[in-house]
């Protein structure tokens, strides 16, 4: 039997790292904060909340991507694992900080 490797779970939170409510995005699962791109290390596959490590994941570059806009690679502060997630940039409630992302991606290419 085939495992489930995506779970919808779309709830607001509030950020750990800049303490700003988040919304959902009503489509898909949100796993980071719009303001300051932060997250948890909370998922195994996206949505699924099981990933026992729950430490920090810091926003340490970006990368254009033709076919999925810019995608945000975060280091885990606990375990050190390194996560890619895709940037909501085209959403009306509470789109990413483009200027955090283009200031991430120029920092790459430095």
């Amino acid at each position: 039997m085939e495992q489930k490797r995506f779970t919808k779970n779309d709830d607001s939170f509030i950020c750990v790292h800049c303490g700003k409510q988040v919304e959902p995005l009503g489509y898909t699962s949100r796993n980071h904060c719009p303001h300051c791109l932060w997250s948890l290390h909370v998922d195994i596959n996206p949505g699924d909340r099981a990933n026992p490590c729950r430490g920090e994941l810091e926003p340490i570059r970006t990368e254009p991507d033709p076919k999925k806009g810019f995608i945000i690679i975060h280091r885990c502060q606990r375990c050190g694992e390194i996560r890619r997630n895709k940037a909501a940039l085209n959403t009306k409630n509470q789109p990413d900080n483009m200027s955090l992302i283009i200031k991430l991606t120029v920092a790459e290419y430095k």
